[in-house]
């Protein structure tokens, strides 16, 4: 298999002109071989040959090892030259070596001599037996003709009476005309998005058309042009994978075995998958494939098409909805991000364009004002005085982000998770209503009881709805395992908690030698200004944050699942659900708790020098720099966001591609034609079941990032941005080159994680509010702005000097003073609203430190409302369906009902006309008037 050079013309004519000797030699070879072939016994030949070329005469029998299951393919017993060599050259076909039937699905298993070989030789021979008496059709490759000489593979095939029959059961919906409601009248504008178009045939690969649930006593009216293709593959292998599962393979213990998920888990075959239509990067040989892989992959796949919008009908068509509507929502998040990286931008820049009128950041900075005020020590005993100037740099930077469009950023972010959230559901709503997914609820494979659950439920009771026997749970026993589950949350959590708690503790111990090192090593010096001892502290623990957070998360997924396991939960949606809210939960604290401790405590229980407050009774809290915790917020947030979607990046995009070129390597030695199609996607990765939860996980604690702490860093929407567009082509691009083809499956919506977003989008009010009032320093600038300042022509002149409590150096106790004065200071300064030393009520605080809380919690209580206001209006305003798709479904409705209504009549008339007497003429009379009905309804 040559991937690195197939579009080199060089290579490719090498690989030519091998090709064709190959074959002259093949076919010599071939034919000596049956000539050979001729003159062996016939049990002989069941003994030697392998079920790559004799397929007849060995079926249903033991040849050579395992089971070999096979589906004659011609009508002769032994094949022609001609047919074999047909074989060879479509190594890389989709079909049955007939060239008719479709591969629908593939089980792969290795023929493994170990003590369990016989049990595994009996579950195959039941299991594919029962395959066939279902209806379908089988066709093995023999170990011999895999590239490594081991696997054997299974190829299934669906005729079209299984396919018609669970389509019925599936209540899948299928073409009955074409949909004749006018398209949306173009925009006028639309000729600026041209650049940004995919063709037509790529966007929308079908025509539209009206639907209804598949019925098989109806066949006339569907339109059906070629049975062959009238279900897509997508379709197919679903209904395939639903007969897979319930296919049962035996009794063991006395319970019956069944589905293909326990076969996998024991060993029985070592995969089951759907094929790719053809090689990602040229399209198939064979006319009858659709190459859409080739299409995703040119359209949608690559980087330099990060600009184009995604084909979602083309990815429904081949992925399934399930997979569809995950990147139908990451697309519409990636353009909404779009609005807000602007305003953000903007708000960045403003605060970049006036650094220079920025008061407080001259005052600090003036010789004559911060280049005069001594600071008191940073730590006990080792630290020195310094001056506050020292922190210049810092606090320049600091305003940035800590501005007035700090509070417009941090309320336009509150509308506009708002607006994302609401015009989701109609885009959702949209999507339900082209992709017929309107009147679905949950899928039967989801409701059914899981394997696991049937497995380890040994009581049995009545079902009240399907009036049959079930396993259940008892509650005692449901009880106890949701108490241990429960206790086990905790326990992670609590394991969250204390690392951070470490953290802290690091931060702590290392804040002390950090600002002793600064204050004593001439080195540093130079940088002194731009590197203060807060700020080394923050980059370092946050970077040590960021890797117990990965260290972490590689455990918290194995336990999540390990607890999700113990529930025995009884439905694959409650499965994942459950799943979903521990995983969560686990996220959430341990990606947000170190912001929130930034956010919300650092700097708040520092105590005042000669009574500053302990952790442990040991080290001392840290204090935030004089320009305020907000940088420090904004440096946590940047390094722990960025470095997740760095990392996230490699693993999805590095990873499996050096997996994939690890698992290959071999077969690059051999001609492309002989690795089988069915080969090249064995040896591609595995997405599994909760591969999109995965996806969905991922974006959604970025939306946590971009909602929650965005006061304090107005270009997090910018980043999450440009990670979301790489995130769509990584995505589609492993998706499309390094994963198996997966399951096709249907869904309606995101799930439950339309509600954890709702939930982030209401605290994430809550948390900007709080950041603004009591991280960034903006309310206490207003309150001196309007309450006390005494200069008219520069009211903010002064406030540095405000803001800074005096202390009285002879009054530190011993554990606090440090080791040397050389200067003599008499007094200090620290950040804090303090009484004086030689004041009545010494160090108390004064009556504009509760002026400045009362307004910190005045401004919560406003800007909650006001945000909250603001967005159940504009949630009330936006309805979650459109008008035009109301008119549609209702539209739609309405002609299917006359359709069918219009097709019983037609069947009736035939039965009066030919004398069946079952048709009476009240019966004739009735539907003629319900057709009536539909009409005027």
């Amino acid at each position: 298999m040559f991937i690195c050079f197939s579009r080199s013309d060089y290579f490719e004519y090498v690989v030519l002109l091998i090709y064709r000797m190959f074959c002259i030699l093949s076919f010599v070879f071939l034919c000596a071989l049956l000539g050979l072939f001729c003159f062996i016994p016939l049990d002989q030949r069941c003994q030697e040959s392998s079920n790559g070329f004799l397929f007849t005469s060995c079926i249903r029998e033991e040849c050579n090892g395992p089971l070999v299951e096979t589906i004659s393919t011609t009508g002769s017993e032994i094949p022609s030259s001609s047919e074999i060599d047909k074989r060879h050259e479509s190594k890389d076909s989709i079909f049955f070596r007939d060239g008719i039937r479709r591969i629908d699905f593939v089980l792969s298993y290795v023929d493994d001599l170990n003590k369990e070989w016989e049990k595994k030789l009996e579950r195959r021979k039941e299991f594919e037996n029962n395959l066939q008496k279902a209806g379908l059709e089988l066709e093995t490759e023999d170990k011999k003709e895999s590239e490594d000489g081991k696997i054997y593979f299974v190829k299934i095939h669906a005729p079209w009476e299984v396919l018609i029959t669970y389509a019925e059961v599936l209540n899948i919906k299928v073409p009955i005309k074409e949909n004749d409601i006018p398209s949306m009248v173009e925009n006028p504008l639309d000729c600026m998005l041209t650049p940004f178009r995919l063709p037509e045939k790529v966007m929308h690969p079908e025509p539209d058309y009206f639907t209804a649930p598949f019925s098989k006593e109806k066949q006339e009216l569907y339109l059906i042009n070629d049975e062959s293709t009238f279900f897509s593959p997508s379709m197919r292998n679903r209904i395939v994978y639903y007969i897979l599962t319930r296919c049962p393979y035996g009794t063991e213990e006395g319970k019956k075995k069944f589905g293909i998920k326990r076969l996998l888990n024991n060993g029985t075959y070592s995969a089951a998958y759907p094929l790719h239509d053809c090689q990602y990067w040229k399209k198939a040989n064979d006319p009858n494939c659709d190459s859409e892989r080739y299409t995703l992959y040119m359209e949608w796949a690559r980087f330099l098409r990060f600009y184009k919008e995604q084909p979602l009908d083309l990815i429904r068509k081949y992925y399934g909805e399930k997979i569809g509507i995950y990147f139908a929502w990451l697309g519409f998040y990636t353009e909404m991000l779009f609005l807000a990286a602007v305003v953000g931008l903007i708000c960045f820049l403003y605060g970049l364009f006036t650094m220079d009128e920025n008061m407080s950041s001259k005052e600090i900075c003036d010789p004559a004002i911060g280049g005069e005020i001594i600071m008191c020590p940073l730590c006990d005993r080792e630290c020195d005085y310094w001056k506050l100037n020292t922190t210049c740099a810092s606090s320049e930077y600091s305003h940035l982000f800590d501005n007035v469009a700090t509070l417009f950023f941090a309320i336009f972010m509150g509308i506009w998770v708002t607006l994302f959230l609401e015009f989701w559901k109609r885009r959702q709503a949209r999507l339900k209503y082209e992709w017929d997914l309107v009147d679905f609820e949950e899928e039967q494979q989801q409701l059914q009881l899981r394997p696991e659950y049937e497995a380890k439920c040994t009581q049995k009771k009545k079902n009240p709805v399907t009036q049959e026997m079930e396993p259940y749970l008892p509650l005692t026993s449901q009880a106890v395992r949701f108490c241990i589950s429960g206790t086990t949350v905790l326990f992670w959590v609590s394991l969250i908690i204390a690392s951070m708690i470490a953290v802290i503790v690091y931060r702590l111990a290392v804040y002390a030698a950090f600002a002793s090192l600064m204050e004593n090593t001439q080195t540093l010096e130079p940088i002194s200004g731009l590197l203060t001892p807060q700020l080394a502290t923050s980059v370092t623990a946050s970077c040590l944050n960021f890797v117990i957070i990965m260290i972490l998360n590689f455990l918290y997924e194995r336990i999540a699942i390990w607890i999700t396991d113990m529930e025995i939960p009884r439905t694959h949606l409650e499965y994942e659900n459950r799943l979903t809210m521990k995983m969560f939960l686990f996220q959430f604290v341990n990606y947000y708790s170190s912001c929130f401790y930034v956010a919300f405590f650092k700097g708040k229980f520092v105590g005042y020098p000669g009574a500053y407050t302990y952790m442990f009774n040991r080290w001392r809290n840290e204090e935030c720099d004089p320009a305020g915790c907000l940088i420090e917020l904004t440096t946590q947030l940047t390094i722990v966001m960025a470095g997740k979607q760095i990392w996230g990046n490699i693993q999805e995009a590095i990873v499996p591609w050096i997996c994939n070129w690890w698992g290959r390597r071999k077969a690059r030695s051999n001609p492309e034609n002989l690795y089988s199609r069915w080969e090249q996607d064995h040896d591609l990765q595995i997405f599994g079941a909760l591969g999109l939860f995965y996806e969905y996980l991922e974006m959604v604690i970025q939306f946590g990032f971009i909602t929650l702490f965005v006061a304090s860093f107005p270009l997090a929407p910018l980043l999450a941005l440009m990670n979301n567009i790489l995130e769509i082509r990584v995505d589609s691009w492993k998706l499309t080159t390094q994963y198996r083809r997966p399951v096709a499956a249907k869904a309606h919506s995101i799930g439950v994680w339309q509600e954890i977003l709702n939930g982030m989008a209401i605290l994430s009010v809550v948390t900007n509010a709080f950041i603004v009032a009591f991280t960034s320093d903006m309310i206490p600038r207003l309150v001196y702005y309007y309450a006390y300042s005494t200069n008219e022509d520069s009211p903010m002149s002064g406030y540095i000097n405000n803001s800074l409590s005096v202390f009285q150096i002879s009054d530190f106790p011993d554990r606090n003073k440090p080791k040397m004065n050389p200067d003599n200071f008499v007094i200090c300064r620290y950040r804090d609203y303090r009484y004086p030393p030689d004041h009545e009520r010494k160090y108390l605080h004064t009556m504009q430190f509760w002026h400045i809380l009362a307004a910190k919690m005045a401004f919560i209580i406003i800007m909650e409302h006001v945000v909250f206001i603001v967005k159940f209006f504009v949630a009330w305003m936006i309805p979650d369906v459109p008008a035009d798709v109301k008119a549609k479904i209702k539209r739609e409705k309405y002609l299917t009902q006359k359709i069918l209504h219009e097709y019983e009549l037609e069947k009736l008339k035939e039965k009066l006309c030919r004398g069946d007497t079952q048709a009476t003429e009240k019966e004739f009379i009735a539907t003629e008037g319900k057709v009536e009905l539909s009409s005027a309804m």
